[in-house]
């Protein structure tokens, strides 16, 4: 029999955490890692700031320096989780694509250097790379949580006098468009470190506005669990 009946137990979170620096997303990724319960491993690409807040949890650490190759971030997930951790905090993944290296680095020089400039075939080289990088994320069989920094995003739309104009939107993550669709959640924090729940899949935050903290860890681990009441109430 090819089918089983469907059940939520023993899922891994796949979260993202987004906002501009100094918004504390590092801080958050702990919390949220430190209520979860377990191992915890950290890619740290930003310059040893994962070590500043040793005080908050239990966790080893491993610097990701430059180039930000993709494939340097599928090595030291795969080496987290032959070393059985249960966690894997990315701080940050944008480094994977703007960074010294990563994916937009890598384009214009195989752009330049194979395709005589043409940089839309140099995509036929480099996409894998990313998708290499994503598909690693969600097969990891270890709970991945994520940092990105955020941009101001604008749009090109038409006016009401038929004139082209550009509108702020709001923040978008530093990586490839589309890239929050790969996460079950998405924080976005706020200077104030205030939480927008941008996607959430487990509907455990919806319209909230709140502060992460350990419990937040917590509240996940228990639907990933499939233990949470609410459950009860569908």
């Amino acid at each position: 029999m090819a089918f089983r009946k469907a059940q939520r137990s023993n899922a891994k979170l796949r979260l993202a955490i987004t906002g501009a620096a100094g918004s504390g997303k590092t801080y958050s990724s702990l919390l949220i890692a430190k209520g979860l319960g377990g191992k915890i491993a950290m890619i740290d690409t930003e310059n040893g700031s994962g070590d500043l807040y040793s005080n908050i949890a239990d966790y080893d650490i491993c610097s990701l320096t430059p180039p930000y190759d993709p494939r340097k971030y599928e090595q030291y997930i795969h080496e987290a989780e032959q070393a059985g951790y249960d966690i894997i905090i990315i701080d940050s993944l944008s480094h994977a694509w703007n960074g010294q290296g990563g994916i937009l680095d890598l384009h214009t020089r195989t752009s330049e250097a194979k395709y005589r400039g043409n940089s839309y075939a140099a995509w036929r080289d480099v996409t894998p790379l990313h998708n290499r990088l994503v598909n690693t994320l969600l097969a990891s069989p270890c709970h991945i949580i994520a940092t990105m920094r955020s941009k101001t995003d604008y749009v090109q739309s038409e006016n009401e006098r038929g004139r082209t104009e550009i509108r702020k939107v709001g923040l978008a993550p530093v990586q490839r468009e589309g890239i929050d669709y790969e996460f079950a959640v998405v924080f976005e924090v706020n200077s104030d470190h205030l939480v927008n729940v941008s996607k959430d899949r487990t509907r455990l935050f919806d319209g909230d506005i709140f502060t992460i903290t350990t419990d937040t860890g917590k509240v996940l681990r228990d639907w990933l669990d499939g233990n949470n009441k609410e459950d009860n109430n569908v």
